[in-house]
């Protein structure tokens, strides 16, 4: 098999990535890895170089070395293809997919893990491996990345003071949603979270329960029914996911969702943002191989039988 790592220099507020080059450089040589390393130049360079080699139809792992956003390209450049794997490593200020298998940037664990079938959520042509969603989160996600310019700022708190800032303007939205085209729920929404896993925005935890390997995604629709000063206390208590017993929340689960807006409204994949009035996700069940790092304590929750490659 070849190995690609694939390396985001400006992930890790321009330092981290590239400082992890040499780590890669020393493993390849030591340990006589059929490998190469690519350093994207552009957004969406990654996801155009991955999908070249992954059409060559070689069998491929793709090391995605940065944060979502870098995880992002690879998945998207490769899903399509069954002779490709993807791993993470996390090397970008947020890594929220990663935090169900464990911060881990040792370069032996990836090498050495094991391949599971995982989950992705397709919208509009394009997949998400981590997360959708409509509404204020995505207003918030679309100004994070403004606030992660600020030296000093990480993706938690680049995600904490961007909320405050949208507040401060459109908060709401009225939404049609419809789940699996049967259940139908209308009303004044502050958003709608569509999870194949738990995290996002450097650490809030939107989906407490998701996982990307059950056949389902977690849909949290939390609707807005006061202020600006209401919803403040909040925040602290939806990062520790504390929020799916709210009277205000209402969580299900499904492998469809389709939400219509009155108004655009902020649409969020995977940290990519866009201003839509509709949009559908559907889950495509075990669509990828992703490599599980050697040791996660995700590997005590798989079914052997039916999850690992």
């Amino acid at each position: 098999m070849k190995h690609i790592f694939v390396v985001n220099p400006v992930s890790g507020k321009g330092v981290i990535a590239k400082a992890y080059i040499p780590t890669i450089e020393n493993y390849i040589k030591e340990h006589n890895l059929d490998a190469e390393i690519y350093v994207t130049k552009e957004s969406r360079d990654g996801m155009r170089f991955v999908e070249e080699k992954a059409k060559t139809g070689e069998e491929i792992r793709f090391y995605s070395c940065g944060g979502d956003g870098t995880l992002y390209e690879v998945v998207n450049g490769c899903y399509k293809y069954p002779n490709c794997q993807v791993a993470n490593i996390p090397l970008g200020s947020g890594n929220d997919f990663c935090r169900l298998f464990g911060k881990n940037t040792n370069l032996s664990d990836h090498v050495n893990g094991i391949p599971v079938k995982l989950d992705l959520i397709e919208t509009d042509g394009t997949v998400a491996i981590n997360e959708c969603a409509m509404g204020l989160d995505s207003e918030i996600c679309a100004k994070q990345g403004d606030f992660k310019k600020i030296p000093g700022v990480n993706g938690e708190m680049a995600y904490t003071v961007a909320a405050l800032y949208c507040l401060m303007g459109k908060y709401k939205n009225r939404f049609k949603i419809t789940l699996d085209d049967t259940e139908v729920y209308e009303d004044d929404y502050l958003f709608c979270y569509i999870g194949n896993s738990r995290w996002y925005g450097g650490g809030y935890k939107a989906a407490p329960n998701a996982m990307p390997n059950d056949g389902l995604i977690d849909v949290v629709m939390v609707r807005c029914d006061r202020g600006r000063l209401g919803l403040l206390p909040l925040i602290p208590k939806y990062k520790k996911g504390e929020h799916l017993d709210w009277d205000i929340t209402n969580f299900k689960r499904a492998k469809k969702v389709k939400i219509e807006s009155r108004n655009p409204a902020a649409v969020n994949v995977d940290g990519e943002c866009a201003y839509v009035t509709e949009r559908e996700f559907k889950l495509l069940e075990k669509a990828i191989t992703f490599v599980v790092p050697r040791n996660s304590d995700f590997l005590n929750m798989l079914n052997y039988t039916t999850d690992v490659v």
